[in-house]
């Protein structure tokens, strides 16, 4: 509908309307919004393409560069893998692998799965977000949709619900497709709605996980991942005040190297936090570094 000033309906969404003040709370009131590029003084993000720093309680964006640009997320995209598996999927269901689990491009993080292999929906979220295998990407796309291509539909309309407009998915892991693209204020609509759960908070706080699943013989699988975050393996460090509650990794030659976070100060209020398309991994954590410490400023 096209604005204009005398027009009985507004162009604009209004919900929760008082009858008797007839006074509307904006839809976004809730989120942290953002118009144009927000500087914080010392802070450098110039070898990344995109970033962002938003105070989650507060409802306030700190820092902003490029948030609106279409930039491909690799593994970020594992973060509404698992809103999507947690919004519509149950912990304890059993998932059983396909042999497209193996159908992934060379060199691509995997935790080894074969056809017939079997975990539960949780065991699978852990290997997702901890290790970023790809086949257990697949596995849950599969488990929860039926198709990699009927779950990315539930990831599209999810962003759609969660106002990430600039999002569009076509797979569960994030391996490179031209069709495949989100951006830094999308990741922040995304990382909000997936820390209202709280299995997720408790996944990505996890240093390493270790766990037993099945081949389709029956036979006890050992398996023991370990966290791709270099702050959590303790390969980077936070700010002061500053502590990194967990987040994902995502890299490819497309996607550069990128990094959502989750923190919190020491008043134990949460920010999120977001790098994407840094030049290299050692670009990555000290420009990410120096993002977070505009909390204290």
């Amino acid at each position: 509908m096209a604005y204009t000033v005398n027009s009985d309906v507004s162009s604009l969404r209004l919900v929760n309307i008082e009858e008797k003040n007839l006074n509307a709370e904006p839809f976004a009131s809730d989120l942290c919004v953002v118009s144009s590029d927000i500087s914080i003084p010392g802070i450098d993000t110039s070898k990344a393409d995109g970033a962002g720093l938003f105070d989650v309680n507060g409802r306030n964006t700190l820092y902003a560069k490029n948030v609106y640009e279409k930039l491909y997320p690799a593994s970020l995209t594992k973060i509404m893998t698992a809103l999507v598996a947690l919004k519509y999927g149950s912990m304890d269901t059993t998932l059983t692998a396909s042999a497209n689990v193996r159908n992934l491009e060379s060199g691509a993080q995997t935790c080894g799965l074969k056809e017939g292999d079997q975990m539960t929906l949780d065991q699978a979220l852990h290997v997702l977000l901890i290790n970023s295998a790809n086949d257990a990407a697949i596995m849950i796309a599969e488990g929860i949709a039926g198709s990699v291509e009927a779950f990315a539909d539930m990831m599209n309309q999810e962003a759609l619900e969660i106002g990430a407009t600039n999002s569009h998915f076509v797979n569960p892991h994030g391996l490179s497709d031209n069709d495949h693209y989100t951006t830094v204020y999308d990741m922040y609509l995304i990382t909000n709605a997936a820390i209202q759960y709280d299995r997720f908070n408790e996944i990505i706080h996890m240093k390493e996980y270790q766990t037993v699943y099945y081949d389709k013989s029956g036979n006890a699988k050992d398996l023991s991942v370990n966290s791709t975050n270099y702050y959590l393996q303790g390969n980077a460090d936070a700010p002061s005040g500053i502590t990194v509650l967990g987040g994902k990794t995502g890299t490819t030659n497309a996607a550069g190297h990128c990094l959502v976070l989750v923190s919190r100060d020491t008043s134990g209020n949460p920010y999120i936090s977001v790098i994407m398309r840094a030049e290299s991994r050692e670009d990555l954590y000290d420009e990410m570094s120096s993002l977070l410490s505009g909390i204290n400023k």
